[in-house]
């Protein structure tokens, strides 16, 4: 069983009976063959992509670790999907995050899962983006967080303007990110690298 599905708060049936609505609304057969399992599917598809909802991301950022290090820590290209909570289309692209310790470290693999619970949940990505750097800059308590998110929105590209291939980039600063220009500059250019 996928890890998303145990103990999962999530209503898979009330899905499968929506779904199976949806597809007759659209003048589909809900009951000829390639459609039979597709409600069990999509509901399992959303309890996977909204498993966010029902977690709590802070907690991969309990452990850290002292250390005199008070330089830039990046970890760039980390990829992501989420939902746009507009139309329930998927939006993909990667996430860049940088923090400046003030004493301790957490692991690095820490800040990629709390982009991955962040991203399992609808809502767009200008929020997410500040959710990220919030969550980060209060539990660590750093001197400054930044973090860019570049992504392709199906909403953009698959329906209404139809514009394959663009991207939106959204960035959240705090602290010496946001005041100092040289900082910020540094970050800037890390991630076009």
């Amino acid at each position: 069983m996928d890890k998303f599905m145990i103990d999962s708060p999530v209503d898979l049936d009330r899905i499968e009976e929506a779904v199976r609505e949806i597809l007759e609304a659209v003048g589909e057969d809900p009951q000829r063959p390639g459609l039979l399992e597709t409600p069990r599917r999509v509901a399992r598809m959303y309890a996977e992509m909204f498993a966010g909802l029902h977690l709590k991301p802070e907690r991969h950022l309990e452990v850290v670790f002292p250390e005199n290090y008070d330089e830039m820590v990046l970890i760039r290209d980390i990829p992501f999907t989420s939902m746009c909570e507009h139309h329930l289309l998927p939006f993909s692209g990667i996430a860049h995050v940088a923090y400046i310790p003030n004493g301790q470290v957490t692991g690095l693999s820490k800040i990629a899962r709390v982009v991955d619970e962040v991203a399992r949940r609808p809502q767009v990505q200008e929020r997410m983006t500040q959710e990220i750097a919030d969550l980060i800059n209060s539990r660590l308590e750093t001197l400054g967080v930044a973090v860019v998110l570049r992504a392709e929105h199906s909403c953009m590209s698959i329906r209404g303007v139809k514009k394959h291939g663009s991207s939106t980039v959204t960035s959240a600063l705090r602290g010496i990110f946001k005041t100092n220009e040289s900082t910020r500059a540094e970050f800037m250019s890390l991630i076009r690298e």
